[in-house]
Order: C-alpha cells, then structure tokens, then sequence
C-alpha cells in the first residue's frame, strides 16, 4: 500500500509539470493505477487524487482533459452501485455543457463504442441514461452524432425490457426538444415507437364493448365509470412507465413539429383521444397534457388555416379538429364522471383549450357535457381546484357558443352556480360571478323570471360584503350592473338601493374603475333604467375622475359621461356640465391621442345634447387646445376624424362666437397672419380638412380671400381638394386654370398639394373633371404631378363611377409604363396595381402579359404594379394572383402563404451575392467597386425579416439560419437588417440559434474587431460604429438564450469584449438599454 501510494504521490507531481507531455503520460499512468483491483490508498492520498482530477479537467491541453474525464467518470458508469452512476450521470450532463471540443467527441465515441457491445442490459440502460442527459444539457452538441445513435436506441426499445424501454422514449423525447433538425429525418420513426409503447398494457385487457357502447346518452348510468380506483393493478407492472414516456414524447413532439399537424391529426390524434381510458392516473394526465399540447400548436397559427384560401386545399388541422371533436367528446364524457379529480381536472383544461381553438365546436355536444360539468360542481369530494376549473371551463363555453345552446339547461345550472357564488373560497366565488355575468347576458333568449332572486340574492350579498377579496368585489360590481342592464326593469324595489350602492363603491380608489364601467353598462341599457337619484352625486365624481393620473380611468369616464350625455340628457344639468368641461382642457393634447379622441367625442355629443353649454368655449381653454391639436403633426386616425366630426356639430349650434366664419378664422389665423410657417406640412392637411368639413356643414357660407403667399396657397389648395371630394365644384369654371397655375409654383409642396386638389375635386364629379386630367397628361408637360392626380382618382373614386373609364384609364397609363423617370414609372404603376382591383378577370391577364415585354423598364412596372393589388384584407382578386405571384415576384410583398413553398427557394437564391453584378468603375486615380445586385439582396434580406413575424412556423428555420449566417459577412446594409434578425430569431426560436451559436459568433466577432483605415473619411468612422453598436445588440440577444454562456466561443468572445474598453463600454450601455426597456414593458403590461 505505501508503494502504492509513493507511485501515486510522483504520478502527481508530474501532474503538476509545465510540459503537457508529462501531465499526459502521468494523467494515463495514474488511471491505469486506479483500475488495478488491488489499489488502496488512504483518505489523504484519495483527497489529492480526486483535487488533482479536477484540476485537470480545466487543463488548457485538451488531450490532458480528456484523458482526466477518463479517469474521474467514465469507469463511474459502470459501478455497481446504480446511485453513483445516477451521480456520474449528472456530473457529465454538466460537464458537456463546457468542456472543449476534444473531449465531448471522445466521450460520444466511447457511449457508442460500448452501446454497439451490449455487454449487459444493466450498463446499457446507464450509457442510454446518460446519452440522454447529454442530450439535454447539450443537444445543440450532440445533434451530429444522432445518425449514429438513433439507429442503437431504436434496437433496444425492441428488447423485452421495460425498464430500458422506457430511457429509450426518455432519449427520444429529449433528441426531439434539443436537436430539432438533426431529428426531424427520424420523427416518424419515433411517433411510431411511441403510438405503439402508448397502449403497451400487457397485464390488462380493456373490455371491448366500452368502445361501443351508447356513450353520447346523457342519462347513462355513471357507476360504470367509477370504478377505476378499484381496477387491477399489479406492484411489479413497470409498463406504465413506458406509457407514460411515450406520451411524453409524443407531447415534444407535437410542441416541436407544427409543420406536421395535418399528419398529428391523423395519426397522433386519435391514438391520444383513445388512451384517455388509460387506467393509471399519471398516465393519464400525460395524455391529456399531450393532447394540450396538439391543440396549442393548432390555436396560434388560425390566422393561416381559417383564412378560405387554405380551407381551399382541403384538410387543414382546424378542419381535422372539427370532424374529431364528436369522438373527443365521446371519451371525455366517460371521464367526466370519474371518481380521480385529476381526470376530470383535465377533462376541463382539454375542454377550455379545445373551445379557444375551435369557438362553437361543442353546440351540438352541450347536452352530452352540461351534466359532467354539474357533477363536479356538487360533488362533495371535489376540490377548489376543480371546481374552479369547472367554473372556468363553464364560461367559456358560454362565451364562444350560442345562447340558445344552454336554454334547456339553465334549471340545472343556476342552483350549483349560485351555490359556488356563496362558497367561503374567494377564488370558486369570483369565477362563479363570471359564470352567472354570462347567464344574465344570456337572459335575452330565454324566459329569466324563475331565476332573477336567486342571481340577484346571491350576488347583492357580495356586492355589499367590505372584508372580501379585491377581485370578488370587482366581479360582483361587474355582475350586478349585466344584472341592472339586463334585468333592472324586474327589479324595481331592489334599484334604488343597489344603485346607491354603486355610488359608495365609486368613491373607493379601488372599486371605482370597476364600477365606472359597470355604470357604462346600465346607462347604455336599451331597458332605460333610471339614474336619475344618483346623477346629482355621480357626475362631479366622474368629474373629479378626469384629472387623475390613471389613463384607464380617464378612457372608461369619459366614456361613461359621453353615454349619461346621450341617454340621460335631461337629467343631466348645466352645473353638470360645467364641471365636466372644467376638467377637459389638459386632456386634449398631443400627448395622448386616443384620450383626446375620447374628450372630442364627449363634445360633439354635448353640441347635440346641449348646445347652450357650449357658449363658454370661445372665451376658455378648450377651443385653445383644440386648435393646437389640429396643427399638431401627430393628428390622424380616430382623433381627427372626431376633431371633423366635433367641428360640424359645433358650427351647427350656431352658438354665437362660433360661426362658420368664427371658427375659419380661429383655424386659419397663423397661415394668413402672415406670421411663421406652420412647423410640419401634416398640419396644413388637418386645417384643410377641418376647413372642409365646417364648408360641407355650411354649403352656403364661403370664405374669400385673396391667395398670395406660399403658406396661404398650400393651406387654400389643400382645403379646395378636401371639399372638392365631397361637394361638386363644377361650378367654379376657373378652379381648372387656377390649380394649374399652381403646377408652376417654386414650391414643392404647393405643386403636391395642387396636384393632391385636382385629384380629390374630380372625385366629386368625375365626367366633368377625369378627361380633362387624362387629356392634359396626354398633351402636358406636367405628367408627373398629373399623374398622381390621377393615382388620387383611382384611389378614392366609386368602382362604379370609374368603370366607364377604365379602358382609357388602362391604355394612357401603358403608354407611360417605359418612362425612364424612376418616379413617374412608379406613380403609373401604382395607378396600374389600384385599376386592376376594379375588375381583376380582365386587367390582371393582361398585366401578367406585359411581363413578357422586351422593355425592362415596362417588366418592372408591371411587378411593382402586382405590388399595390396585395391587400391586408380578402380581396376578389387574391385567388387569381396566386397564378401570378412566382418568378418576378416582388419580395417586399410576399404575404401569400400559399405560396410559399415554391417561392422560398427562389428568395433564399436573391440573398446570394451575384459576382456578374460587381463591376469596377474608374473614378480618377481611384477605383471603386459597384454591387449591382445589392438593392435585391437587401430586398430579398428585408422580406426574410418579413417572414419571421408572418410566417415563421412555416418555414424551415435551420435553411433560413443558413441564408442568414451568410448575411452576417455582407455588405453594410445587408449586415445591418441579419443583426435584427438574429435579435429577434434569438427570442423566437432559442433552441435552434444555441444549435449555430458557434458559427454565428464569428462574424459577429468579426465585425466587432475590424479596424477602419486610418486614412478613412469620417462616413467610414461612422458606419463602423453603427455595425459595432447593431452587432452587440445581437450578442447581448444571443446572451439571453438559456446555455449561450456555456458555448467556449461566445465566452471567449465575452471575454474579449470584457478586456477591450470601447467593447465594454458598448456592451453595458446596450445591456442597461435592454433591462430599462424589459421594465418598461412590464410597467405598460
């Protein structure tokens, strides 16, 4: 023994030698020591063995860490205590996450080298263990090795061996979350290993006529189906773990494989739906969570597989779903009624989720369900977790189906749900508060009056209960007023009281939103309720509401008061009123768009309601603030449409002070005082289109003013065009020569804005004004703007006013589609893509034949015209450009996912640089290359980006990373748009970009670490810096994924950044960037 231990002692000195040759032979001659049978060593010597190990295990010499694996792991995993293979097991699970290349290798060769022997079935199981655990902690490691270990770990789920059956399944699941695309070839070998291990009960017999039976009658005896505590089982049966991992996979599998859902419901479908029987209960939940799983994937992507288009192909998963449903239903009814709360548990959570992808789908199954969910509802061994599930589950079925469905069964719903309203658990009472909302909205359809006390009853003694949870006390507030909307009429001794409870809890800082829209809720009652006892003290509170910092509040007042206005206008007062309007000034700004359009729509209503309140604007803040909004740059959308709509119902008040004439001069005053220009062009758009609708309300009034200066040329013509689209001013002969005129001007924006006024004033009579335009572009110098008269035409004209037209439309816009003026090319086609939308069966032929034309100027027009048919929105002509839509698409517009299959090819092709496109162009002494190809390339780059947000679960992520890799080593441009991509891919798809990591962190290095020419100009400084700033904000994306530290190269790449100051300094400011952003989300969420 001290011989033994003196070896032992030199073996690690030399260990500890700077020449790596002498740590290895010393590393191999001490692990040929320790698998002698006959060493012993004392705890000292153990103690300095094992510190010497692992510290070799760091050693920079990888053939030194490798041989150092050797010796402290390796001969672990065949101990003969399982417990310290379980230990070895994990130890080298996290030790693959970092080790070097060398060594990960040499441990993969030796688990395959000894699962190829197959000495004994025990080792065995341990070397599938632990491949598995490797594949866990670094399956973006192991996936080039699964050619080789696949084919092994399916021989041995043939073995009659329960135990290493179920490590197999355990490795495929864990082959199928971590290395997605070195998998995906076996996927079909692996669901057909699981669907045949999913029933593997050899030691049960199911009995044959439970699948025949009458399992849809309602009325069936439910003893049958509560006996599954008591069924056989058998303590030595390990074959409920193989089960149990099969479903486990297959549920990877499905989370994993969304391109494969038409084939999931086919075959994974059903198999799931018929081992929901499974007698096990954790089985059984793994099914059910299985299933979960396979109606998840199928929710997200509903925009694609509902649009008709794709109904078009036949079977889609949605449509696979529908005609499974009747047989989902069958098994989960025997459930239903099963003694286990677990199952039934699930049973609602499959439920739940199933109505959320497919709204509707149970109508005809409501009779089949309802007792189930009643059932466990007063079962008196159900627990709070269940009966909340089946609370939930209750609602939203209620929600996404129709009323009608629940009639015949509300006697036997409202007596359990008004019992969960009174249950003592704040949770089972706040979702039954839900429930009965939903009964009541329901009551339209059906005959309420043997229901209205008990749902009153049991909901007042919530409203009224002080020492109750915060969201029970916001659910009844938010029951009671569906109640008063619905029911208030029956209810005439119980109202006033209950209203005035409302009035306390409007006062309390918690209950007030809740019950701000409850409020909202009754005065928009078509049952006329009245308010009347409680208007004198609700008002100013709702006042007193608009100037606190909480924007939730201010929106639901204000619409609040806007519904009183409407409803309750003569109950409302002037005093009301006033105190309403004190408060309004600061909400109307640019700040806060939509509040301001909430506090105009509240004006326009008062105009109506009462115009005598409105004397007071043209001496107060309002109309100030109203004023500066509309010169605001921001004001568009919803806000200006209000701003329009209040300013036609305040001229229209005739109040005095706020005439037509007052209110021209208010809006126009900065443009004719002469004084400085308005800051941005957009305001001259809203006073041009508040100045038309005050004209459209008063045809008769007309201002005259003499046009002189620009600003006052630009605001005139802007405002001649926004009337001119809905007045006829045929009548103003001169108006023709006048904007013409105004073609000749110095200024740009005049010659847009009369270019803008001819377009929109010939939409108000388009015989009189539409030849001339097409006549002056025929025979004027002045196409360009003529033209984009003409796109306005096209744009906002009736298709039946403009059908007559077309064909000179069509021919004239042809003959300018070879302009060689880029811009004009591009207006006409614009105007070509817009016509076409007129009658798509004529034009869209003979677009698609332009394509053949030998002028490349008229082959890009026409493509760009394709461009400007592609609408958001189903159009009658989306089924005929899918004929056209391939070779000369362009990508900018891809948006058919249809198509995709064939066109992804041909657009990961334009992101190739092209060397025929490079040429060299002298410039003096100098020469400079020229990239033709360029703006395709980044228009290719461009749609790929397009692609992640559309249509991501449609495309092959592992080919796109490819394309976008070779982006990382572009041009500028093309570098700039593949950092943004790798971002966003970071947080989209994590387990595929750790997969590349090492690949995609060299370019990125790369471009951190290139050097600008001393000698540059400034531009090239700059540009540098931009790269740097964009490719760290890719690493400091990459660094979010889970295990991206544990890359060697992204930590020797973080190390370097680390040492160098401009890196670090640009790594923190971006890492500080990015958690104040995350922070502020959460604030906003």
């Amino acid at each position: 023994m001290a011989s033994a231990s003196y070896h032992i002692s030199n073996l690690l000195e030399k260990m500890t030698s700077s020449d790596k040759d002498f740590r290895f032979m010393a590393t191999n001659d001490l692990m040929t020591e320790l698998q002698k049978d006959s060493i012993k060593l004392d705890d000292d010597s153990e103690r300095k063995v094992v510190r010497m190990i692992l510290k070799l295990l760091e050693d920079k010499n990888g053939e030194v860490q490798n041989l150092a694996v050797k010796c402290c792991l390796l001969p672990q995993l065949t101990s003969p205590r399982l417990a310290v293979r379980k230990r070895t097991i994990m130890a080298l699970g996290h030790l693959v996450m970092s080790c070097g290349n060398l060594v990960f290798i040499d441990l993969i060769e030796h688990l395959l080298t000894e699962l190829g022997r197959n000495d004994n079935m025990s080792t065995t199981r341990t070397y599938i263990q632990c491949t598995a655990a490797i594949s866990r902690q670094a399956g973006h490691r192991i996936g080039e090795y699964l050619e080789k270990i696949i084919p092994l770990v399916v021989k041995f789920c043939n073995v009659d061996d329960d135990e290493l059956r179920e490590y197999c399944i355990q490795a495929f699941e864990s082959f199928v979350r971590r290395c997605p695309k070195e998998v995906y070839p076996h996927v079909p070998t692996v669901i057909s290993i699981c669907l045949r291990y999913l029933t593997y009960d050899p030691n049960y017999n199911f009995d044959d006529e439970d699948e025949d039976d009458n399992a849809m009658d309602a009325e069936q005896n439910d003893e049958d189906y509560q006996g599954s505590d008591d069924e056989y089982s058998d303590d030595d049966d390990m074959s409920w773990k193989v089960r149990r991992a099969a479903a486990k996979c297959l549920d990877a599998v499905v989370s994993t494989r969304h391109e494969m859902l038409p084939e999931f419901y086919r075959s994974v479908s059903p198999a799931l739906v018929c081992r929901f029987k499974e007698r096990e209960e954790n089985v059984k939940a793994d099914v059910f969570h299985a299933y979960l799983s396979l109606l998840k994937q199928t929710r997200p992507a509903q925009s694609w597989l509902a649009d008709p288009d794709a109904m078009e192909q036949g079977e889609t998963p949605l449509t696979m779903l529908q005609s499974q449903v009747p047989m989902i239903v069958k098994a989960l009814h025997k459930q239903l009624k099963e003694k286990s709360v677990k199952t039934r548990q699930c049973c609602f959570n499959m439920l739940t989720e199933l109505v959320n992808v497919l709204p509707g789908a149970l109508t005809q199954h409501i009779p089949v369900l309802i007792p189930g969910i009643i059932f466990s509802l007063n079962d008196k061994s159900s627990s709070s977790n269940l009966k909340i599930d089946a609370l939930a589950c209750l609602h939203v079925i209620m929600v996404t189906h129709p009323a009608h469905a629940f009639h015949a069964h509300v006697p036997a719903l409202v007596p359990p749900v008004v019992a969960c309203v009174g249950d003592p658990f704040y949770k089972i009472t706040s979702e039954a508060l839900l429930v009965t909302q939903q009964l009541v909205k329901a009551s339209d359809s059906f005959d309420p009056s043997p229901y209205i006390n008990d749902l009153f009853t049991c909901t007042i003694k919530r409203l009224k209960a002080a020492d109750i949870d915060q969201e029970v006390k916001e659910r009844a507030i938010s029951c009671m007023g569906q109640i008063i909307c619905n029911l208030g009429d029956r209810l005439p001794t119980e109202l006033p009281g209950t209203l005035l409870i409302f009035l306390e809890r409007l006062k309390n800082e918690i209950t007030r939103l809740t019950t701000v829209k409850a409020l909202t809720l009754i005065a928009g009652s078509p049952l006329k309720i009245d308010l009347r006892p409680v208007l004198p003290d609700a008002v100013p509170i709702l006042a007193s509401f608009l100037r606190k910092n909480q924007r939730a509040l201010k929106l639901c007042t204000l619409a609040a008061l806007d519904i009183l206005l409407r409803n309750y206008s003569s109950a409302v007062t002037p005093v009301m009123v006033d105190a309403v309007l004190a408060e309004l000034p600061p909400l109307i700004s640019e700040s806060d768009m939509h509040v301001s359009q909430m506090a105009l729509s509240f004006l326009s209503t008062l105009a109506v309601t009462h115009p005598s309140s409105l004397g007071q604007l043209s001496s107060g803040n309002i109309l100030q603030q109203l004023i500066a909004l509309v010169r605001s740059p921001l004001l568009q959308g919803g806000a200006l449409a209000a701003m329009l709509d209040f300013y036609q119902a305040l001229v229209a008040t005739e109040t005095p002070g706020l005439g037509y004439m007052d209110l021209l001069r208010m809006l126009t005053g900065p443009v004719y005082s002469q004084s400085a220009a308005l800051p941005h062009k957009q305001a001259y758009c809203s006073i041009a289109k508040c100045v038309a609708a005050l004209t459209r309300a008063c045809p008769t009034e007309g201002p005259a003013k003499v046009i002189c200066s620009h600003s006052i040329r630009l605001l005139a013509l802007l405002s001649l065009g926004e009337v001119g689209h809905h007045v006829d001013l045929s009548s103003q002969p001169e108006l023709k020569t006048v904007i013409l005129d105004a073609f000749s001007s110095s200024s740009e924006e005049v010659k847009s804005a009369a270019s803008y006024a001819l377009g929109s004033i010939a939409v108000g009579n388009l015989p009189e004004y539409l030849p001339f335009v097409l006549q002056e572009i025929s025979s004027s110098k002045r196409q360009y703007l003529l033209l984009h008269s003409l796109k306005e035409i096209i744009s906002s004209a009736s298709v039946s006013g403009l059908k007559p037209y077309v064909e000179s439309v069509w021919s004239l816009l042809l003959k300018h589609c070879e302009c060689q003026e880029e811009g004009t090319r591009n207006v006409v086609a614009e105007c070509l893509g817009k016509l076409t939308l007129i009658d798509p069966e004529t034009l869209l032929p003979r677009l698609k034949g332009y394509l053949l034309s030998g002028s490349s100027y008229a082959r890009s027009s026409v493509v760009t015209a394709v461009k400007f048919t592609i609408s958001d929105q189903p159009q009658p002509i989306d089924p005929l450009l899918k004929n056209c839509i391939g070779k000369n698409i362009d990508y900018g517009s891809l948006v058919t996912n249809t198509l995709l299959d064939s066109v992804l090819p041909q657009l990961y092709n334009e992101t190739k640089v092209r060397k025929e496109l490079i040429r060299e162009v002298e410039m003096g002494p100098f020469k400079h290359t020229v990239d033709d190809g360029l703006d395709l390339r980044k228009a290719a780059f461009e749609c790929m980006y397009t692609l992640l947000d559309s249509c991501l679960d449609r495309i092959d992520i592992f080919t796109f990373l490819n394309h976008v890799e070779d982006g990382l080593k572009d041009h500028y441009d093309i570098k700039m748009l593949t950092f943004l991509m790798l971002a966003r891919l970071s947080s989209l798809c994590p387990s595929a970009v750790l997969q590349r990591l090492d690949r995609l962190v060299e370019p990125l290095r790369a471009t951190c670490t290139t050097k600008v020419k001393a000698n540059s100009v400034k531009q090239e400084f700059e540009k540098q810096d931009e790269l740097k700033r964009s490719a760290m904000r890719a690493v400091v994306a990459l660094l979010t994924i889970p295990e991206a530290e544990k890359s060697p190269l992204m930590s020797e790449f973080q190390s370097q950044i680390s040492s160098n100051q401009e890196l670090a300094a640009i790594f923190d400011s971006i890492q500080r960037d990015s958690s104040s952003a995350n922070m502020e989300s959460m604030d906003t969420s």
